[in-house]
Order: C-alpha cells, then structure tokens, then sequence
C-alpha cells in the first residue's frame, strides 16, 4: 500500500511538474496583437504625410520596422481581407468581390488564426477582420468565418444611429460612396471607441497565456464619421488638393478608371473636395487615437515586451488622384499599405524596410516570428529577418489584381482582368492580358504615375523584362 500510495503521489508530481513546464514555456510565447484599419491609405505621420495626425501608429512605428512599399493583392475589402488572412492569392480564394466567402472555394484552408489555435493560442477577434459591408452590417459577424477565432465581439456604436445625419453625394447610401459626419459624443460612443474598449478587456481576460489578437477598427472607411474634436484640428484652407495634370488621362487604358458619376460633382468644386478630406483625415486621427489606447494597455498590462503589434489596411484609397477616389484600382494610392511589424525580441526599431512586400507575406511571418506551423503551402515570405535586418532583400516583385466588366462583350469575355506587378524600380500593368492595355511606370522618377513608358522604345527590355515577370506570378 505504502508503494502504491507512493508510486501515484509519483505520478501526480509528474504531471504537475510536466503541466507547470508546459505553462512556463507557454508564457514564454511571443503573443500578437493584430490591427487592422479599413480603407486607409499611407495618410500617416511615419509615412511622411505634412498634415495627419497619427502619433500613436507613428509610435508604433518608432519602436518596430515600417515598410516603406507594402502592397496588398486586391484593393477591395473582401478578396484583400480574405488573401491575407488565409495567405492566399485572390486567384486562390476566388474571391473577387464583395460576396463571396472563401471557404466556398478553400472549405478546409487553415486560416492564419486558425493555425495559431492549433498551436495553442487563445484566438479573438474585435470589430471587422473578415469582410463587412460598412456600415450596413457594423454590428453582426458580416462575412465572418466563425473556425478562424475562439470568441468574437461585434462593436456597435451611436454612428449607425447617426445615420440620418450624415452628408453624402448619394442620398441613402454611405459605405459605397464618399459620405461624412462631424459627430457629437465622444469617443467611447464611436463603434471603433468601443471596439477598442473590448479589445482591452481581451488583453486583461488573457494577459497570462498566449493570445492572438486581432482588432479591426472601421474607420477611416466611408461614412467618414468621427467626433467634432478631430474635424477641428483640420482646418479646410490648409488641406492641400491632389496634383492635377490637363493630359493625365491621355496614355492611360479606359480599364484603369474607377471614375464614379456621384463623384462628378467634386470636379472643380475646392471646398466641397476640402470638406471630404477634413473628413478622412479626421478619422484617420480618430482611428488613431483607439489604436493608443490599445497600445497603451498592453504596457499597462506589461504585456508589451512579449507581443508582436502588426498595424494594416486592407487598401489604400483614391483622394482625388487621377481624378479617382476611393479605391479598386491599381494605381499607387489604392494599391499600396501602411505596415507596420514590431517585435520587441527585433533589433531594427524605427528603420524602414525599402524593398517591395505583399499582405500575403503576413502570414508566413507571423507563423515563423512565433514558431507556428502554417499547415498550407503559402504564396508569400516571412519577413523575420527584414525586422532586425531592413535592408535584407525580400521579393522579385509584388502583385496587385483588379477586375472590371467589359460591357457588350460576348459571354465568356465579360470581365476584364487587370494584373499589376511592383518591383524595385517599375510598375507594369496587364489589361485584359495585354489586349485591353499596358502600363509601364517608372516609380523612383514618376512617382505619381503620370507618364506610361509602355509604348516608349527607349523601356522595350524593362517592359519584356516585367512582361515574363508577370506571367510567372499569374498562374
């Protein structure tokens, strides 16, 4: 008895001994916070901008590796969000639009928080990760895919019930076309106010065992709504409008306009352009402000020294460029990132990483900083080493995709498929696989992609060069 009783104390102490090892190891696990904003293009303070406000992400950025040409591989909500957070290309997920959702084509894809639930995360998520139609569906799981995350919080604020009050180019309509509101409240009462709310509770629930989380905020996506505070530290006459050029449109495809009739009516009209931008600024600010208060929790929590902060956008987005607001095209504003990595085990804070990256990197990055399997064979790269090393090279090119519909075409030839690749010093352009136009922009000398080198002799070489290029990345 005396041996019996021994032996299963012996046990007990094993197991004990094996669960507190298991514990420890897990404490010692890099955690991630994960934000994403939505619509927003490189409007920020650490990239530069003269005039926005962010100085939470830029702090961000002063303690992590921003990347200076992040690119994502469809400006538009749905395929962008469902690319990165799967790590597949929209041609993978066949999501190509607003509606579909990618487990129809991928039903057993290991998503990329999914993978960090098999490893043993505790896996959330807060506000819009997966697509939602804004604001229509702010407050329900929207496109939601429910295997990806252990517990959801869907935030609802007094900006839906606002509503009636909000200006827009199109009566009743908000998330589709450019729209605005100076609202009253504070912040706490915005969607994104309280979204953040419950992403720190998430962090206080969680802070003693390894967490993914990610928080998505909906600003500065249309309608532009923020309290009236942050429209006044934008005052009108000192926004400055997009450069303008009279030949602009002269040697660029008809494919690569996302020109809206409702938006006729900001042509020539300044301060009604000004009243649009004070707008996006100002909730770009707003959005900022909620992501200090994340951030500022995880330091209150002492949780900042084992987490990986990652700040995103799903796209950018059109100011009046080209003549062009908004986003789903392939040109600079709307294709191009904010990304941000900080890694507080990373060597590099405050540097910037040059050369060209995709959101489907985001993935195979994460995975390897915290030594999870991805369970997938991916498109992308991780970018470990860019983070205590940003002059490492990274990838040949990145690649960005569109589609338009092609009216009187017969059936078969209805959409138009644009592709459009980024390398170090140029991008190219396919419509149509070359038959509805071609695009080549020389980006270090023509950074605003006013003059297209497509028919210039003198870029033959560099044009074949890209042409091969894409034809290998668009299988």
């Amino acid at each position: 008895m005396r041996h019996l009783i021994f032996f299963s104390f012996a046990v007990i102490f094993f197991w004990a001994s094996r669960e507190t090892s298991s514990f420890a190891e897990n404490a010692k696990r890099p955690n991630v916070l994960l934000i994403v904003s939505d619509d927003l293009n490189v409007a920020l303070g650490c990239y530069g901008h003269p005039l926005v406000q962010s100085p939470n992400i830029d702090k961000l950025a002063a303690r992590g590796v921003r990347f200076e040409r992040a690119y994502c591989q469809f400006p538009l909500c749905n395929p962008s969000r469902a690319s990165f957070l799967t790590g597949l290309r929209p041609d993978q997920t066949g999501v190509l639009e607003n509606a579909t959702h990618f487990r129809k084509n991928v039903p057993e894809h290991v998503t990329l928080p999914q993978a960090f639930q098999k490893a043993g995360y505790f896996v959330a998520r807060v506000g819009k990760l997966y697509h939602y139609g804004v604001p229509g569906q702010i407050g329900t799981d929207g496109l939601d895919d429910p295997p990806s995350w252990q517990k959801v919080v869907n935030p609802r604020g007094r900006d839906k019930d606002d509503e009636p009050s909000i200006f827009t180019l199109t009566k009743g309509q908000f998330g589709g076309t450019l729209s605005w509101l100076a609202a009253d409240g504070s912040d706490e009462d915005q969607t994104d106010g309280i979204g953040a709310n419950e992403a720190i509770k998430l962090l206080e629930a969680n802070k003693d065992r390894p967490f993914f989380l990610a928080c998505g905020f909906y600003r500065p996506h249309t309608p532009f709504v923020a309290p009236k505070q942050y429209f006044e530290k934008y005052p009108r006459e000192k926004i400055p409008l997009a450069e303008e050029r009279a030949d602009d449109w002269d040697d660029i495809p008809a494919a690569a306009s996302t020109k809206k009739k409702e938006q006729e009516v900001l042509v020539g009209n300044k301060e009604l352009t000004r009243e649009c931008l004070q707008a996006y600024y100002s909730s770009i600010t707003f959005m900022d402000a909620q992501v200090g208060r994340v951030l500022d929790a995880l330091d209150r929590l002492a949780l900042a020294d084992n987490t990986i902060v990652v700040f995103v956008s799903d796209h950018g987005y059109h100011l009046g460029e080209h003549g062009m607001w908004q986003k789903q095209s392939l040109f600079e504003p709307s294709a191009r990132v904010p990304l941000v990595i900080a890694d507080p085990r990373a060597k590099a804070n405050g540097k910037s990483v040059q050369h060209v990256v995709e959101l489907v990197d985001l993935y195979p990055t994460l995975a390897d900083l915290c030594e999870v399997e991805p369970q997938a064979t991916l498109p992308g790269i991780s970018l470990k080493k860019q983070l205590s090393d940003p002059s490492q090279p990274t990838k040949e090119a990145a690649l960005t995709q569109v589609r338009r519909g092609n009216p009187g075409a017969k059936k078969g030839n209805a959409v138009v498929h644009g592709y459009s690749i980024r390398t170090a010093g140029f991008r190219y352009t396919e419509w149509g696989a070359g038959e509805k136009g071609i695009e080549l922009y020389d980006e270090q000398n023509d950074p605003h992609e006013f003059t297209n080198l497509a028919k210039d002799p003198k870029f033959a070489d560099t044009l074949h060069e890209h042409a091969a290029i894409l034809k290998r990345m668009v299988k």
